[in-house]
């Protein structure tokens, strides 16, 4: 029996198969009105990510990173195509629908890690998963128990305010990751750090993409960073190509 669905022109997994991706954007079109004219930004774009793979999303600004991390986080609609998750398209989710997923299945990181400077470390981390439904006491323990394996076990009562520019990120990335989804999206995650201390949080984000077997899709400029990944892409006219 044929262990694939055909979708368009595209041949996509089905989801019987081992070799599912979790991530899948089939023929996304995404553009936008600039005075007079039309901007294409992405046309007829392909990508598809596995678990436990990390993918460096490499562009200079403006040719379409942040727009390509909001469709495959379901924050933005495309103009046409398709995002498949773990094999379900998603075009005709509720905005609920999308939203649940967003809470379940999909962490984000972002330039700035946008952690509530009134809490401490913990706290954030615990937040999102009480917002799920856990008890403050399961949430603490696995708060603490994902901070530790970042590195940050004496730091847990801190405030955002006494931690360095790499232990905040690393507090957003716990926070990402709390509610253990399945897909973790990064846009520059370490565009605010110096190169060292990016390369620290880098070298942490991949083993927990490893361990946790996450499907990651992270934009950078940081050529040597996106070289350490899995694979590298970039965006030339309007669609995702792989890099060797």
């Amino acid at each position: 029996m044929d262990d694939t669905t055909t979708i368009g022109e595209a041949t996509a997994p089905s989801a019987a198969s081992e070799d599912q991706p979790l991530v899948f954007l089939h023929g996304i079109n995404r553009q936008f009105r600039q005075g007079d004219s039309t901007l294409d930004i992405l046309k007829g774009a392909e990508l598809a990510v596995w678990p436990g793979q990390s993918v460096a999303l490499v562009a200079p600004s403006g040719a379409g990173k942040s727009t390509l991390l909001h469709i495959a986080g379901l924050l933005e609609h495309p103009d046409a195509g398709e995002v498949y998750l773990d094999g379900v398209a998603t075009s005709h989710l509720t905005d609920i629908q999308r939203t649940r997923i967003r809470r379940v299945e999909i962490g984000f990181v972002y330039q700035f890690h946008h952690l509530l400077p009134e809490f401490s470390a913990l706290e954030n981390v615990i937040m999102p998963q009480m917002i799920r439904g856990l008890s403050r006491r399961e949430a603490s323990r696995r708060g603490a128990e994902l901070l530790s394996y970042l590195g940050l076990k004496e730091r847990l009562t801190h405030r955002p305010a006494e931690l360095s520019g790499g232990e905040q990120q690393r507090v957003a990335i716990a926070r990402a990751v709390a509610n253990a989804p399945r897909i973790l999206l990064a846009d520059e995650p370490t565009g605010n750090l110096d190169v060292r201390t990016a390369e620290r949080v880098f070298a942490t984000l991949g083993q927990l993409v490893r361990a946790s077997g996450l499907a990651a899709i992270i934009a950078t400029h940081n050529l040597d960073i996106a070289a350490q990944m899995d694979r590298r892409v970039t965006i030339r006219d309007s669609q995702v190509v792989e890099l060797t």
